[in-house]
Formats: structure tokens, sequence, C-alpha cells
């Protein structure tokens, strides 16, 4: 699909989808309680203009939040007050940093690690910042904390305590 018509660039589509958790978890991921309440789509990202996009449908989740709405249950086949709240995002690092404000670049970009005890290394080729040393991460003696092979060759048994 090429929606602006030009073969050399590349188009980005973005969807914000909407679920409903507060219902059992086996459900809230079917397609049936997921909404698609806008696709974004243009030639590029929408990068830090996100926030002109969001800013609608975020003005009507404040306001259901905060006015609730009389909604019937049919399978109680009564009212209740509806409130909706965003719980939680899942993006990639690029939005991440667009929707939260924290920077997602450089060699001290990781999160979870912040600035003082982020590790990195720089690919030669590639010219790219990987982040390395998440086994940190897990409960001691993880089998993982052992697996050379399936990481950068080598083990890791420190143990970050604030997490």
């Amino acid at each position: 699909m090429n929606p602006f018509g030009n073969l050399t660039t590349n188009n980005s589509s973005w969807p914000v989808l909407l679920m409903i958790y507060n219902i059992p978890p086996w459900l809230c991921m079917k397609r049936k309680y997921i909404m698609l309440s806008m696709m974004i789509a243009c030639p590029k990202q929408p990068g830090n203009d996100i926030d002109v996009y969001l800013s609608p449908l975020i003005e009507d989740l404040r306001k259901l939040w905060v006015n609730r709405v009389d909604v019937y249950d049919a399978n109680v086949q009564d009212t209740f007050k509806l409130r909706v709240m965003v719980f939680c995002t899942v993006n990639d690092f690029p939005p991440y940093g667009n929707l939260s404000g924290y920077s997602v670049k450089g060699h001290h970009a990781c999160p979870i690690c912040e600035k003082k005890n982020t590790c990195y290394i720089q690919l030669t080729h590639g010219k790219k910042t990987v982040y390395t040393r998440h086994r940190r991460f897990l409960r001691p003696n993880h089998p993982y904390q052992r697996l050379k092979k399936a990481f950068n060759g080598e083990n890791e048994f420190q143990v970050h305590l604030n997490h």
C-alpha cells in the first residue's frame, strides 16, 4: 500500500488501540474487546508531534474520567457509570521517548538503568549503541546468567539490587 503516491519514501502508520482491562485476562486481548480509536498515517513518523494527534483522544478520555457516562450493561441488565483511564502504553523505543519525554538516544538512554548504571557497547560497523547487561535484573542464580553463547560470550553474575 502506498497511501502518499511516492514509491521512494517510507510511510508510517501508527494504530492507536484501546483495550478493556476490567474483564478477565483471557478476554482483554481478544479482537472484539480491542478498539481502533485512531490511525495515524503520514509520510514519516509523527515524532515529537505525536501529542498533536493524541490530544483529542486524551481530552475525550479526560472527560470520561471526570464526568463519567451512563452505560447499559446487557449482562446484568442495568446501567452503570463508565470511567476510563490510560492504564499503560505499549510501544517501541522511539515513540516511548516521544510520549514520555525521556531521552532514548545516546550512551545513557536506558530508562531502566538510568544514566548512572547504563551498560552499552558501540557497534563497530553499524555505529549503533546497544544496551547490554540486562541479565543483572534477573533473580540470583537464574539459568540465563550462565548462558554465554546466547548473549555476549560472558557469564553475568552481578545482581542489580535496586530492581
